[in-house]
């Protein structure tokens, strides 16, 4: 039996009983070439599979256990990913028709297993085909956009047909902040009391748009007195959400546990692969008879009778037939699971989200109260909440991206008529928010109600974007801004200036320059490509072949027809574009002064290109903005870097880096604090900053001779000893480590490399070493070449790692040829 991964290789071993070997392909055995097109566009546009050099030894492997084995069960995951390495398998093994079976099932148990097995079919091509498309489609458009950014824009960008979407919502939705204008208006709140002294807030539900018109409004209610005008008392219900389906449970974690989308396909993945969950790629909100059946017998034992109720949902989502359950528990049993800790939570939401949906409505009891004055006309209203029976609210609340949903609370015993004492009345200067960036979760949702991409895509989708620069996680801590706030209290109105602060997007999706750059190109001139409905309608086109409804070669050259000649046009005929913008002219020398998109990023530049003399250059710091940048703004950045005076014979100088502005005091850097204008530094503020850079320097202690460090870094607190980097723990105290703790972290980490050494020739200069995720590495000085994880290390000889050295030199060596010839012929 062949499955993806090694995890679900292990625990589906442990169902089947000796007549069974159950083998992994380590994902996919086969794919496009990665230095070619690797697509026929001349002809039916057949792809040309091949197997990396890493898989080979996988590859061989199962072909020899396929050789002897009396069946072959291909049995990948139930998509269309999975039915097309199922199909690769059984291509690249040489496998028959007569003793190959393709089976498949949305969780690993015992049961389902051998269900499958009692049921095997053949491989659905429509499944491959439709798989076939995406792979396809996705390759020529990134392989052909691509290279034109390179020339039109800056080299090293890609496009791809649902990143480059992605990007553009991102984008938009930033240009909407900076277009946006806040409008004040006051927001009028009371609190009231009964008779008995029990507290109510109301508030009036419309704003008023003038200073003058609210404060007139608090100075009509002096001496008015109230009363309740009007109380409707009515019942309602909430009821659950369904189980989760790929989106809504990266949406949720992101909210609940504040997981990226990445590390819960990641957890899910696991947790799958361990037989604790069903599927996690799906589109379904549909559960099985026998899941509603064991989330029935779960909510009896564990709640009562009168907290179940058994219902099945319906999913909106087109083509949702990826699988065919939602993703649930695969033993409702089980509130919680033995595995590490972001494993448990990622399965106790998940547990929640799919018993809740099983549970009774929950019932409350909503009252409206009117309240009325007797010198105006306006009326205050109050509203309250009461739950009666909570039902499915034991379990499970579903989470929201509103950022000020209101609640509402219980309200006092009152009816008609009755008098309320007025405790305050504020009117409050509010202003017009502008929308919300995306976090992970909002965008994921998004391109769901947009139908563009499927659950597998997201979250490389989003990974994609972050890694290639074009969206960063923002780190934006917002400023400071003055509201008024008028309060009546008796009959006294008082005045107060408040201030509070508004822009704080921390961990939300940014467009960097480069990402702006690169979208506006793509849709000034590849429109088409980036629009929604073009994209959702190519999902569509997806689904129909998955179906069988559609020949995916005729897709390709309905497509590419039109496609590819307007990538020509655009590659010869459009003008280089980078973003540039004119701010003015520099003073001394006339020449134009404009921010622009430069190699390293966004920069300013005084003159241009075809001058006779260089045009100067100054990047922007982190914090700037290419579109937002001022010609003042621009013109301080070419005053540094500004030399401060001397330090010990060297030069103390202060500037603007790629991750902010630093001092510099020779070969060190320092940085300067967040918000440090680096055009105020001080040479006695850079001494301060370059005194405590070295007390942190400072040796601690002293091991072997060899002096111990201590620092911060980005993966934490770490020691420095003899070149040596080690990480430091939360079991010691790092602001007082004590001399046993040193020695003990370094003795830890000598052994730690010394185990991780299978070979080492010393005379030769080469080891073999353990690496991550149960890789190998084969090192010789700065040359080192990794081994995929079936690689029999421990039985190489010196003649082979020898061998492997120098095939790996000998293809560096030929690169740089190639390299060489192709510039020489450019010049």
């Amino acid at each position: 039996m062949i499955v993806e991964s090694p995890a679900k290789a292990k625990t589906i071993e442990k169902f089947l009983g000796a007549d069974y070997k159950v083998a992994s392909s380590f994902g996919h055995i086969a794919d496009l070439p990665t230095k070619e097109i690797g697509v026929d566009t001349e002809g039916d546009f057949t792809p040309k599979y091949i197997v990396s050099r890493d898989k080979k030894d996988v590859v061989k492997k199962l072909k020899s256990l396929a050789k002897s084995a009396e069946t072959v069960w291909l049995a990948s995951d139930e998509d269309r990913e999975g039915e097309a390495i199922a199909w690769h398998l059984a291509e690249e093994l040489d496998l028959k028709n007569t003793n190959t079976k393709r089976i498949v099932f949305h969780e690993i148990t015992k049961q389902a297993i051998l269900k499958a097995i009692e049921n095997p079919r053949t491989i659905d091509y429509n499944l491959v085909n439709a798989q076939q498309a995406r792979r396809v489609l996705d390759r020529l458009v990134g392989y052909e956009l691509s290279p034109v950014l390179w020339r039109k824009v800056k080299g090293g960008l890609s496009a791809g047909r649902v990143q480059s979407v992605a990007v553009r919502l991102i984008v938009e939705r930033e240009r909407e902040i900076q277009d946006f204008t806040p409008e004040a208006s006051y927001r009028i709140d009371a609190e009231f009391s009964t008779e008995d002294g029990k507290s109510l807030k109301a508030k009036i539900p419309k704003n008023f748009e003038t200073r003058e018109e609210a404060e007139q409004f608090l100075k009509d209610n002096i001496g008015a007195n109230f009363k309740v005008a009007d109380l409707t008392t009515k019942p309602a219900k909430k009821n659950p959400a369904p189980p989760f389906t790929t989106s809504t449970l990266q949406q949720e974690a992101s909210r609940k546990l504040y997981f990226s989308v990445g590390k819960t396909m990641t957890l899910a993945q696991r947790l799958y692969e361990a037989g604790h969950i069903t599927y996690m790629r799906t589109d379904s909100v549909n559960l099985s008879d026998e899941a509603r059946k064991g989330a029935k017998e779960e909510i009896l034992k564990a709640y009562g009778e009168k907290y179940a109720k058994s219902r099945q949902f319906k999913g909106k989502a087109k083509g949702a037939q990826e699988a065919h359950e939602a993703i649930r528990p695969t033993n409702f049993a089980n509130h919680s699971i033995s595995a590490e800790r972001d494993q448990q939570r990622l399965y106790e939401l998940i547990w929640k989200r799919a018993i809740a949906s099983q549970m009774s409505d929950a019932q409350l009891e909503r009252t409206n109260v009117k309240i009325e004055a007797d010198k105006h006309d306006n009326i205050f209203t109050a509203n309250g909440e009461v739950l009666k029976f909570e039902g499915f609210l034991k379990v499970y609340l579903e989470g929201s991206d509103e950022e000020d949903e209101e609640q509402s609370g219980m309200l006092p015993a009152m009816k008609a008529g009755q008098p309320l004492f007025k405790d305050y009345i504020t009117a409050t200067e509010r202003f017009t928010r502008p929308p919300y960036r995306y976090t992970e979760a909002s965008l994921v949702k998004k391109l769901e109600e947009l139908g563009i991409g499927r659950p597998s895509t997201y979250a490389p989708t989003i990974s994609t974007i972050q890694s290639r620069n074009y969206i960063e996680r923002g780190s934006v801590d917002g400023t400071e801004r003055e509201y008024v706030q008028f309060t009546l209290k008796g009959d006294k109105l008082t005045e107060k200036n408040l201030t509070e602060t508004v822009g704080s997007d921390k961990g939300k999706l940014v467009p960097t320059a480069t990402g702006m750059v690169v979208n506006d190109f793509l849709v000034n001139h590849f429109s088409n490509i980036l629009d929604y409905n073009f994209t959702a309608k190519v999902e569509e086109s997806f689904d129909n072949i998955a179906e069988g409804n559609k020949e995916w070669t005729s897709m390709m050259k309905e497509f590419y027809k039109d496609f590819h000649p307007h990538v020509q046009d655009v590659a010869k005929n459009a003008d280089r574009e980078v973003g540039e913008r004119i701010l003015g002219e520099d003073p001394e020398t006339g020449k134009p002064v404009s921010v622009r998109l430069g190699k390293f990023g966004p920069m300013v530049q005084i003159g241009s290109v075809e001058d006779e003399e260089k045009p100067q250059f100054a990047s922007l710091a982190p914090d700037q903005n290419m579109e937002t940048l001022t010609y003042e703004e621009a013109m301080a950045l070419f005053d540094l870097p500004k030399k401060l005076g001397e330090y010990k014979g060297e030069s103390v100088e202060v500037n603007n880096g790629r991750y902010g502005p630093y001092v510099r005091f020779g070969k060190k850097f320092v940085s300067l604090e967040k918000g440090e204008d680096p055009h105020d530094v001080s040479f006695d503020r850079a001494m301060e900053l370059i005194k405590e850079k070295e007390k942190a320097d400072a040796p601690i202690y002293e091991y072997q001779d060899k002096p111990v460090q201590k620092g911060v870094g980005r993966f934490g607190p770490y020691l420095k000893w003899n070149n040596i980097f080690i990480n430091v723990n939360k079991k010691y105290d790092f602001d007082n480590l004590s001399g046993d703790d040193i020695e003990e972290l370094i003795e830890d980490k000598l052994k730690k490399e010394r185990e991780k050494i299978i070979h080492n020739w010393e005379e030769e200069g080469i080891r073999v070493e353990k690496a991550r995720w149960g890789r190998f590495n084969i090192i010789k000085g700065k040359t080192k070449v990794e081994m995929p994880k079936t690689t029999k290390v421990e039985k190489m000889t010196l003649e082979e790692a020898k061998a492997i050295i120098e095939k790996k030199a000998t293809k560096k060596k030929t690169t740089k040829k190639k390299t060489t010839k192709k510039t020489t012929k450019k010049k």
